[in-house]
């Protein structure tokens, strides 16, 4: 595999255990996060997402240094002081202005550091709002129903209005395998992590990333990833900045499964 190709994957997956449907309890989810540093493997970020409600048991429970991803599900920001925070997702509903303008919260922590970035979520119905300056989006790609997860239409859509308009996004939920598959409990397409960066790549380039949001053929997927140019990668992935997963050992199986990373690419 291609080094540029290889790159498409690194830093790529943010741990999500404290989410569903995994939802594990925190000292178990902060256990996992540990054997996860102490492998080192490059395709996830070592980010641990945490909501703010849960910040105080966060701190009760933590042992080590950890980089962490807050989800504000609080109304303003909780005290930040002692923790590393790289970024701050946001849910744009709660703080769009009627002008459709979002405005970023402070709160009790004082302004966020400069080096958290912040995103803010919204579904592609919503597109475009207004961010604050550096901001970037977050799209919901799944969920615990069928109505939670966005068309292929939609999700291509937001996908080309961030590489238009130079937006980094993250991505959540849903993306449990590296291929769009059909899920019959929940009667729904389920959307591939394999297919969304591949669609982000085919965004940067200036084609409809909608078909390979599609795409099922997984040798077909896999050939297009070894076949993405390392500027495409370093564009792509400066949009995608990466995408939560409740499980952090799946999307490395998945992807060694298909040859697209090896056991030794650490």
């Amino acid at each position: 595999m291609d080094v540029g190709a290889m790159n498409l994957f690194h830093d790529l997956v943010d741990d999500a255990g404290l989410f569903p449907p995994t939802a594990l309890p925190m000292a178990e989810a902060l256990e996992r996060h540990r054997a996860d540093l102490m492998k080192a493997d490059p395709v996830l970020t070592h980010r641990f997402l945490c909501p703010a409600s849960r910040l105080p048991a966060l701190r009760a429970t933590l042992t080590f240094p950890i980089r962490l991803g807050l989800i504000l599900d609080t109304p303003e920001l909780p005290p930040l002081g002692g923790l590393d925070v790289e970024l701050v997702e946001i849910p744009g509903a709660r703080f769009e202005t009627p002008a459709g303008r979002v405005e970023v919260p402070g709160g009790r922590g004082g302004p966020l550091d400069v080096k958290a970035r912040q995103f803010v979520e919204v579904t592609a119905a919503r597109l475009p709002v207004r961010l604050p300056p550096g901001t970037g989006l977050k799209i919901r790609c799944g969920g615990l129903s069928a109505e939670a997860f966005p068309g292929a239409h939609d999700l291509g859509a937001f996908i080309a209005h961030c590489a238009d308009n130079d937006i980094p996004f993250k991505a959540t939920a849903g993306l449990h395998h590296a291929v769009r598959h059909f899920d019959p409990a929940l009667g729904v397409d389920r959307h591939g992590f394999l297919n969304l960066v591949l669609a982000v790549c085919e965004a940067v380039e200036g084609r409809d990333p909608v078909p390979v949001l599609k795409l099922t053929d997984v040798g077909e997927l896999v050939r297009r990833a070894g076949a993405v140019s390392p500027e495409t990668v370093r564009r792509a992935r400066e949009l995608l900045v990466s995408y939560g997963s409740c499980s952090t050992s799946t999307p490395i199986e998945d992807l060694r499964a298909l040859g697209l990373i090896k056991e030794d690419d650490r």
